[in-house]
C-alpha cells in the first residue's frame, strides 16, 4: 500500500510540474515561431553583427516545457531573457557558418558577410535577445544584445503560405511533444516528384535503422516541403557543371569540391518556415558524394550514389547532436590551429584521465586510457588513400572511380579496426576531430570516424541527451 501511494505522489509531483511548465511558456510566448535575422560579417580579426528583420516562422514546433537549453552545445549560444524579472525564458546553442568560415585562409584578406536566424517562441511582451559566443577556453561570453517589442511595426507577424506541396513522411504526435524534422529537396525538377518521395522514404528507414535513433523513432516527426526546382541535378562549380539551384544548396563551398553548403539563409527558412520544424535535412538529387552539416541549422546529402545512407546519416550526426569528426588524416578547408583545449562536442575528448572523460561511465575497469590501437598502420594507410584521392580530384575522375577507392578504403579499414587487442572496447583511442594526436574518440571505429554504419557508444549517448532535453 505505501508503494502504491508513493506513486500516485510521484505521479501528482510530475503532472504538477509539467502544469507549472506549461503555464510558464503560456506566462512568456504564445503558440507561434519568432524568426529573428541578421546580418554576420567580419574577417578573421573582427566580427559584427547587425539586425536585418522580424518574421513569423509559422506554428512553434517546438517543447513547451523544456525551454532551457542545458547542454550547452555549439559555437553560439542564444538566450532571451525577460528584462522585467531579469530571467532567462529560452535558450539555445547553435553554430554557423560564419563559424566555419572565419577558420579558414580567406578569412585572413577578405571580408565575409552571411545571413542568420535565430528561432524562438513568440514572445507575449518585450524581451532581451543576447547572442553569446565561445572564447578563446570555449567559454560562452556575450557579444552582442537586441532589444524586442513584439509590438513594433518593424516586426511582422503575418505567417508566409508555401507555393509548395507539403506531406507528412512520419508523423508520432504533436509538434510540441516530438522532435520535427523538415525536408526540403534540391535539384528535384517537377518531373522529378515521384523519386523525391522515395528518396525521402530511403533516407528515413536508413537514419532509423542505426541505434539510437532505431529506439526513439516514436520521438520524431518528419514533413517535406516539395520544392520544385528549375532543372534536375544540382550545381558543381569545381567540376563545370552548373545549375540554378532552388534553396541555394551547392556543392564546392570554401573551395572543397564535396562540400555542399546554401548561403541564401532567407530563402532556405522561408520554405521551411510551411511546417513546425526544428531540425532540416536538404536533400541534393545528385550522384555525385557531397554534404554538409551544421549544429541546428542543415544537413545536406546526395541521394544517388553508393554511401548515400551513411552519408545522410553522418551529416545529420553533424546537425542534429553537433557530433565532431572523428577523422583527422582527410583534408579540410579550416584551419585548426595547434593548441588543444578540451572540445565541447560530446564525442571527442583531450582528456587522458578517466574521471575526466565524458563518456568515463562506458569506459571498463581494465581497458587502459589512453587505448592503444594500429594507429601507425592506419595513418600510413590513409595517406596515402588521400594522395590518390587528390589526384584523382584533380583529374576530375568518374564518380564510378572514385567510389570505389571509397570501398577498397572501407574494407580495409574494417578488417583494421574490428581485428585488434582492443576492438569492442570503450576507451580513448587517439587521433579524432582533425587532430593526427591529442585529441581522443571513444571507439576504434564510428560513423563519425569512417563510412561505416554504427554509431560509437560516446555519439549515441550525445545523441539520446539531445533529444531527451527536447522530449518528456
Amino acid at each position: 500500500m505505501k508503494t502504491k501511494n508513493l506513486f500516485f505522489l510521484l505521479l501528482l509531483l510530475f503532472v504538477t510540474l509539467s502544469m507549472s511548465k506549461a503555464q510558464d511558456y503560456d506566462k512568456y510566448f504564445k503558440d507561434k515561431t519568432m524568426r529573428f535575422d541578421f546580418f554576420h560579417l567580419g574577417n578573421a580579426n573582427e566580427e559584427h553583427i547587425s539586425f536585418d528583420q522580424i518574421v513569423s516562422d509559422g506554428i512553434w514546433g517546438g517543447s513547451k516545457t523544456k525551454l532551457i537549453d542545458k547542454l550547452r552545445l555549439g559555437k553560439y549560444f542564444f538566450e532571451i531573457i525577460d528584462p522585467e524579472s531579469n530571467t532567462i525564458i529560452y535558450s539555445r546553442g547553435y553554430s554557423a557558418i560564419y563559424g566555419e568560415w572565419e577558420t579558414i585562409p580567406e578569412a585572413k584578406e577578405k571580408w565575409g558577410v552571411f545571413h542568420e536566424s535565430v528561432r524562438f517562441p513568440w514572445p507575449v511582451k518585450k524581451v532581451t535577445l543576447v547572442l553569446n559566443k565561445r572564447n578563446e577556453k570555449n567559454e560562452f561570453t556575450p557579444v552582442w544584445k537586441y532589444e524586442i517589442d513584439p509590438q513594433a511595426d518593424y516586426v511582422n507577424p503575418a505567417d508566409l503560405n508555401s507555393l509548395f506541396n507539403i506531406y507528412n513522411a512520419m508523423e508520432n504526435g504533436d509538434p510540441e511533444n516530438k522532435l520535427d524534422i523538415v525536408v526540403l529537396p534540391e535539384g528535384y525538377a517537377k518531373e522529378d516528384a515521384e523519386k523525391l518521395r522515395k528518396d525521402v522514404d530511403h533516407l528515413i528507414e536508413s537514419l532509423f535503422k542505426v541505434e539510437p535513433f532505431k529506439s526513439r523513432k516514436n520521438d520524431f516527426n518528419i514533413r517535406a516541403v516539395e520544392v520544385i526546382a528549375p532543372n534536375s541535378g544540382c550545381n558543381h562549380p569545381q567540376q563545370d557543371i552548373y545549375k540554378r539551384p532552388a534553396t541555394s544548396v551547392s556543392y564546392g563551398a570554401f573551395g572543397s569540391q564535396r562540400y555542399a553548403l546554401g548561403y541564401d539563409n532567407k530563402k532556405i527558412r522561408d520554405l521551411a518556415s510551411a511546417v513546425p520544424y526544428e531540425y532540416t535535412i536538404i536533400l541534393m538529387n545528385d550522384s555525385i558524394y557531397g554534404g554538409g552539416g551544421i549544429y541546428n541549422l542543415y544537413s545536406i546529402a546526395a541521394c544517388d550514389n553508393a554511401f548515400t545512407e551513411y552519408l545522410f546519416v553522418h551529416e545529420f550526426g553533424h546537425h542534429f547532436a553537433d557530433l565532431a569528426d572523428e577523422y583527422y588524416t582527410s583534408a579540410t578547408a579550416y584551419e585548426m590551429g595547434s593548441t588543444v583545449i578540451e572540445p565541447w562536442e560530446l564525442n571527442v575528448t583531450s582528456q587522458t584521465e578517466k574521471e575526466k572523460i565524458k563518456w568515463k561511465e562506458l569506459i571498463e575497469e581494465d581497458t587502459p586510457v589512453p587505448t592503444p590501437w594500429e594507429k601507425e598502420k592506419f595513418d600510413n594507410h590513409s595517406i596515402e588513400v588521400q594522395k590518390k584521392r587528390a589526384e584523382m580530384r584533380a583529374a576530375k575522375s568518374k564518380e564510378a572511380d572514385m567510389e570505389k577507392l571509397f570501398r577498397n578504403q572501407q574494407e580495409w579499414e574494417e578488417e583494421v579496426l574490428n581485428n585488434m587487442k582492443y576492438s569492442g572496447k570503450i576507451g580513448a583511442f587517439e587521433g579524432a576531430m582533425y587532430h593526427q594526436y591529442g585529441i581522443y574518440r571513444s571507439y576504434p571505429n564510428c560513423i563519425m570516424y569512417t563510412r561505416t554504419t554504427y554509431f560509437c557508444p560516446a555519439c549515441q549517448r550525445a545523441i539520446n541527451m539531445v533529444i531527451d532535453q527536447s522530449v518528456e
